[in-house]
């Protein structure tokens, strides 16, 4: 139930926030009022089905202004989801997180959890967050304008939901595309290619979102809560966690994105999603009506 239920609402989330059918058909990017909006997960401003703004693209945008104003609003956006949700919206409701898990489940090549020299790579979202999204955007220059370091070098969200399909609808797009596009291309298929083998290679070592949303983890509002005292240590959500994850660093972890595999993993069903300090929202106790 807890995988199925994940699964439609990734897809129902990706649906509703990259609706505007128009923009993918005519190759426009929507820019109505909603666009005002930050939704919470890597979505493209640029993507032509988007109807909000990614809240990482905003923030360097606001960055990119002349001289340097505090971007209030942007970080109460992420005030407002990472302290209610944490990275469940990396699990749940990221676009560029269900193109991951879709390409994991392709079976080729033997599943890895997590690359090799994991521990120094995982800090890769921290040295994006502070270096790209952040330090880039402010003093990059290019000309006499600042540029969005982050989105213009690296998103592979971006390039995948915005720049492919602008280009696909777009020949004059086509025809201006030059070493950037191509640099940012190759990058996303050396993701994608690398998320067939290794589960979210992007949201574990590079996406500064991720990076954000895990400071969260441990005071956010919904948990994943462990009943310690009915727990026997069979070590099953350990071996069902995609992120390798000990039972004790289930939910408090900043690598931890709330799937809920965890939850369906346990036999003792000591595992389940709670509102902090409140009673459990789903367990497997609710799934087989125990």
């Amino acid at each position: 139930m807890m995988k199925k239920l994940r699964r439609m609402v990734q897809i129902a989330f990706t649906i509703a926030t990259n609706g505007y059918a128009y923009g993918f058909l005519h190759g426009k990017i929507y820019q109505g009022s909603l666009k005002y909006a930050c939704v919470p997960g890597l979505n493209c401003y640029s993507c032509p089905g988007a109807i909000g703004s990614c809240p990482l693209g905003a923030l360097q945008a606001l960055f990119n202004q002349q001289g340097f104003q505090v971007p209030f609003a942007v970080l109460g956006v992420f005030f407002l989801f990472g302290s209610l949700l944490g990275r469940f919206v990396c699990g749940w409701l990221c676009p560029f997180g269900l193109v991951q898990d879709l390409l994991y489940k392709i079976p080729l090549f033997s599943k890895r959890k997590r690359l090799p020299f994991h521990q120094q790579f995982k800090y890769g979202k921290y040295i994006s967050l502070v270096l790209f999204a952040g330090l880039g955007s402010m003093f990059l220059w290019k000309g006499f304008a600042k540029v969005p370091a982050f989105c213009k070098y690296l998103c592979p969200s971006g390039t995948l939901l915005g720049a492919v399909p602008l280009l696909a609808a777009n020949p004059l797009l086509r025809r201006q595309a030059g070493g950037l596009f191509f640099w940012k291309f190759g990058l996303l298929l050396a993701i994608l290619i690398l998320s067939v083998k290794v589960y979210r290679p992007f949201c574990q070592y590079l996406c500064p979102l991720g990076a954000i949303y895990g400071w969260f983890n441990r005071f956010s509002l919904v948990q994943v809560h462990w009943e310690e005292e009915s727990c026997v240590m069979c070590r099953a959500c350990e071996k069902a966690c995609p992120l390798a994850l000990s039972v004790k660093e289930i939910s408090k972890s900043s690598e931890c994105i709330r799937c809920g595999k965890c939850i369906e993993a346990c036999p003792e069903k000591c595992l389940h999603f709670k509102l902090s300090g409140k009673s459990p929202l789903l367990s497997r106790k609710d799934e087989s009506g125990g």
